[in-house]
């Protein structure tokens, strides 16, 4: 094909996906559903403006590779760790379940047992490339249930590797076993040199890299193809190589600038990615696989969220918790059309598998889309039915009798930079915060805290929070903070009220309602705050008399006086 021809295609497509997108946006959809309409439309079955279609594979493959860089590059281990167990019981529970699941559906509807089991297994895994892309879109990556997603992304895309292993050793004279140990011997070794660069090798070539900008850029793009492809050659999947490459290069000091620069090159990759994925789907199959895409659709929209939450509750999590994390879920991953893929080519499934594949693919990204971008919304409506889980009767066992001075809401980031202020104030205080595992640690080390979604207003009547002198919320979901500012205005709260928002904009709805200061993280961190409250303590005088309420439009240069 000529390169004029070449050029026509992907001019086209991108013309197609910006009109799809400008509608999409009018009517306030997530844009993925329109990168995927853009794929039908272009595809075989309408336009069929993809005839290239080795070329738009390898634009897709790029946009993978700097999706998974970018967030091994901005993956918070320290986070990780804290929540490791949590992450492989409910990754190594979720895949079992659902696998069952789907292998019984797969058997009730027919299947032949290879297929259910194929099928159950394709269908039990979810899309790390949309979860990703979402959830950093919402700036939610570095939330518990983002860490807690990204961790049980990680668990399924190792089970899906070792799936992929055993269907090669199938076409080979090798054993599984042995293919498995040789990966694994590869696996420990890539991870090993990888770290002794990031340790010794790369930190000093980032720093001289980063004397010029464009410099900086063509380094992070070069490591992170020569890792992928290091590690592809050796036989894992470019995403694994890529996301090892982005972690090597997370602990140098540019790691922030380096993430900025390369996030633009990732978005449009993925635009095309998103693009092939809607080019998969063939409508002249649908009508006759349209009972089976339903009933698959429905078990992984439902089933997966309800067996996160479930498991996460097991494990002491909220169950709010569970439900940003199980919605997250509620799709087909990228995997799944390789597995069952894999498997056609081998002949061991029938090759219209792959149009149902295809069909509950593209039904349950556009679906679960919604999911994840209106999760908190959703739960409102989904609480009634988890109430039963939550822990409010052993949190009233759990409230001291005198209500403590200073109530510190959430203990990650920001909160845990205040809690030595806090400390210094020689104050009665108490930290809530609806990770178990945190609120362990700081029982741990003496310091009084509780279990709880701050978000719930029985809560904040179970632990008495209209008592208090001094109140600091560090949860940034608008939600949660409107919420508390609600209940405390209705109690005719007399104390001092300290809220966090995400964007400055949203300082003025919380002083509106309410606070009396409002921390914005890009603006005022966590230490600069902590110095404030060593000096104005609890007097609610020197809080306003220190920063008053802007005048309305004015909230942008408030937090920028301190």
């Amino acid at each position: 094909m000529q390169p004029a021809d070449i050029f026509f295609e992907i001019g086209a497509i991108i013309v197609l996906a910006t009109f799809l997108s400008f509608a999409a946006s009018a009517l306030r959809q997530p844009l993925i559903l329109a990168y995927l309409l853009t794929g039908v439309v272009a595809g075989g079955s309408l336009l069929n403006l993809t005839r290239s279609s080795e070329i738009f594979g390898v634009l897709s493959q790029v946009g993978v590779a700097f999706l998974l860089f970018t967030v091994g590059l901005g993956l918070n281990w320290r986070g990780m760790r804290q929540i490791g167990r949590a992450v492989l019981l409910v990754g190594i529970g979720q895949i079992t379940l659902a696998t069952l699941a789907g292998f019984f559906l797969g058997r009730v509807l027919g299947f032949e047992t290879i297929s259910a089991l194929i099928v159950g297994l394709g269908f039990a895994l979810s899309s790390t490339i949309i979860i990703v892309k979402i959830l950093a879109d919402k700036d939610e990556l570095d939330t518990l249930h983002g860490r807690l997603t990204v961790g049980v992304l990680l668990v399924q895309d190792l089970v899906a590797m070792v799936a992929l292993l055993a269907l090669a050793a199938l076409g080979t004279d090798r054993t599984f076993g042995d293919i498995l140990a040789i990966a694994f011997t590869k696996g420990f070794l890539a991870v090993v040199v990888l770290a002794a660069f990031g340790v010794w090798l790369l930190p000093p070539i980032v720093r001289y890299a980063a004397r010029s900008q464009e410099l900086l850029l063509l380094f992070a793009i070069g490591w992170c193809f020569a890792a992928a492809s290091a590690l592809q050659l050796a036989g894992f999947s470019m995403g694994i190589g890529a996301l090892l490459a982005g972690i090597a290069l997370s602990g140098t000091a540019f790691q922030r600038e380096i993430l900025a620069r390369v996030r633009n090159l990732r978005d449009f990759f993925l635009i095309i990615f998103f693009i092939v994925l809607g080019t998969n789907l063939d409508l002249s199959a649908m009508p006759g696989i349209l009972p089976y895409i339903l009933a698959f659709s429905l078990l992984v929209l439902i089933l997966n969220p309800v067996v996160v939450l479930l498991l996460t509750r097991i494990l002491g999590f909220h169950p709010r918790t569970g439900w940003l994390t199980g919605s997250t879920l509620a799709q087909v991953s990228e995997f799944s059309f390789i597995l069952v893929g894999l498997a056609a080519a081998q002949g061991l499934v029938e090759s219209s598998l792959l149009s149902l594949t295809a069909a509950v693919g593209f039904l349950t990204i556009t679906i679960s889309s919604y999911l994840i971008k209106y999760s908190d919304l959703l739960y409102r409506f989904v609480r009634p039915a988890t109430r039963f889980l939550e822990p409010h009767a052993k949190l009233r066992h759990e409230v001291a009798q005198n209500t403590p001075e200073i109530f510190l809401f959430g203990c990650h980031r920001t909160g845990e930079t205040i809690l030595p202020a806090v400390q210094a104030l020689k104050k009665s205080f108490t930290v809530v915060d609806f990770h178990p595992e945190a609120v362990e640690r700081l029982r741990e080390r003496g310091i009084h805290a509780l279990y709880g979604d701050v978000g719930d207003e029985d809560l904040l009547e179970d632990i008495r929070a209209h008592k208090a002198r001094l109140i600091i919320s560090t949860v940034q979901d608008m939600g949660d903070t409107t919420t508390i500012l609600e209940y405390l205005a209705a109690r005719k709260f007399k104390g001092n009220v300290i809220v966090t928002v995400k964007y400055p904009a949203q300082a003025e709805v919380a002083y509106a309602a309410g606070a009396d200061y409002v921390i914005v993280p890009t603006v005022l961190g966590g230490q600069k705050f902590a110095e404030l409250l060593s000096r104005a303590k609890l007097s609610t005088a020197h809080w306003r008399r220190l920063i008053p309420p802007p005048a309305k439009g004015g909230v942008d240069s408030k937090p920028t006086l301190v």
